[in-house]
């Protein structure tokens, strides 16, 4: 229990804070407050329900505010008249009645102390226009800015489906042209097989065609890696080849048995099953079997794409999932990284370093994948410059058995020195007016450490930025 002392109207008026007041209000003052002495040690912590309002008379104190779970200095002094506390008393139930900070007495000092109730009292009948002013700033401030929060929400969505939309396209468009060309390589097959069945082949000349078709099949699976000057060189070889044996159009089919891993070692075994004048039907009707093979692994390669696509868009968005969950990060990352692929600048590298063995993560999975695109989007947009293109690398660890770490650095211009303590205030942006909206940082402060009680911390020089996010793995501090 404070050591409670007389209250002197004299004092009190002394104050920048009374100064205008009048000896009828002072006297309300000492009779609604008192004086108490506070020992050295805590006064109230941030996050406890706001019941006084504190002037210092006489001592010093020191301010901190909680950052992840670190308690951060914010200010000390012994300035006679400063106040906290309850300051948003006469707000009452719109916004959180919680102490904003945490304040310690460094010695003996001694307080001016109001209750949360009498201090929005002592404003609502002493101050009333000013009360309405402020009202009036705060709810008009708080509206405007959830206001520019969902269009910033909605901008990175547009931004993100659009992104979506070109990158399921390609694939979607890819499947479309290799079915209608896989239409016409059937059509040709059964063409040329009734020109095979029409010609000169025995059983066993049949068998051993078939025998060729099943070993072409398997080369499409074991087919190399190509560089376009091998490919290109390759081709001229079996181009000539082909045509040295009498195969019409072989300019034509040698990119398909190229790119299959199909050799001249191979052609010359099939002259040998075959006679001189069946190997151009042969050649042809293997031909055939490459390219139908080949399309199916493109219209199986862009399915596959699609669907990665929208499970990713899924993950993104956490889709059917319960807001809060215990996630693997990584999942999150990589589902981001898909969703931004469509704005990843030409030239830009994007490097993982994983550490996969990272416990997973009690976190708000769909509001963590909003950080990762914020943080990112901007990192690609300062490597946006060819002069600064270089390497996206996003890197995860585990600082200490309580904590996973990850890292998002870039190569780009860097955060002038001179704005770099601003760079998480609402509406502070140094991007162009009506390319940004200055929330999304602040937004992904918010998320990290306040909803999650983590860490968002930033250094930067030209060339290297590196924003680390700290996340605690007890689920009880979510």
């Amino acid at each position: 229990m404070a050591e409670q002392l007389t209250c002197d109207i004299d004092e009190l008026a002394s104050l920048f804070l009374f100064e205008s007041l009048s000896r009828e209000q002072l006297t309300w003052l000492c009779e609604h407050g008192a004086v108490e002495i506070r020992e050295p040690g805590l006064v109230y912590r941030e996050g406890d329900p706001a019941t006084c309002f504190f002037v210092l008379l006489h001592g010093e104190v020191v301010l901190s505010r909680l950052v992840g779970n670190t308690d951060v200095e914010i200010s000390r002094t012994e300035q006679a008249g400063v106040y906290a506390g309850a300051i948003g008393a006469y707000l009452g139930d719109r916004i959180p009645q919680t102490y904003m900070q945490t304040i310690r007495t460094l010695r003996r000092s001694r307080f001016y102390v109001l209750s949360a109730a009498d201090f929005a009292t002592f404003m609502a009948q002493w101050f009333p226009m000013p009360v309405h002013l402020l009202e009036g700033l705060f709810i008009g401030t708080r509206r405007a800015q959830d206001m520019i929060v969902q269009r910033e929400r909605l901008l990175a969505l547009g931004s993100l489906s659009a992104g979506l939309t070109h990158e399921l396209n390609n694939p979607a468009a890819a499947a479309v042209r290799a079915t209608s060309a896989l239409r016409e390589r059937v059509a040709g097959m059964r063409h040329k097989l009734a020109m095979i069945a029409a010609g000169t082949w025995d059983r066993a000349a049949l068998e051993s065609l078939i025998g060729l078709q099943e070993q072409v099949v398997e080369f499409v699976a074991k087919a190399p890696e190509l560089t376009p000057l091998e490919a290109s060189d390759r081709e001229d070889v079996l181009a000539n080849w082909l045509d040295g044996h009498g195969v019409p159009d072989g300019y034509a089919i040698a990119p398909t048995f190229v790119a299959a891993g199909v050799d001249i070692d191979w052609l010359e075994n099939v002259s040998d099953l075959v006679s001189a004048e069946g190997l151009a039907g042969a050649v042809h009707w293997l031909n055939y079997t490459l390219e139908t093979e080949l399309l199916m692994n493109e219209i199986s390669d862009a399915t596959t794409r699609v669907s990665s696509l929208v499970s990713a868009a899924k993950q993104y968005s956490q889709m059917d999932r319960a807001p809060y969950q215990v996630l693997d990060v990584h999942e999150l990352l990589d589902s981001t990284l898909v969703m931004l692929s469509g704005k990843i600048p030409d030239g830009v590298r994007v490097v993982k370093n994983y550490d996969r063995s990272l416990p997973q993560v009690p976190v708000y999975g769909a509001e963590l994948n909003q950080v990762w695109t914020n943080i990112i989007d901007n990192a690609l947009q300062a490597m946006n410059d060819p002069a600064h293109r270089g390497t996206l690398t996003i890197t995860t660890s585990r600082p200490d058995s309580d904590h996973v770490a990850i890292e998002i650095a870039d190569t780009g211009s860097g955060i002038p020195p001179e704005v770099i303590g601003r760079i998480y205030e609402p509406f502070f942006t140094t991007k162009p007016v009506g390319q940004g909206t200055g929330l999304g940082l602040d937004i992904s402060w918010r998320i990290v450490v306040n909803k999650h009680h983590g860490d968002l911390s930033v250094s930067s020089k030209p060339g290297d930025t590196r924003f680390q996010i700290v996340l605690p793995l007890r689920p009880d501090t979510v």
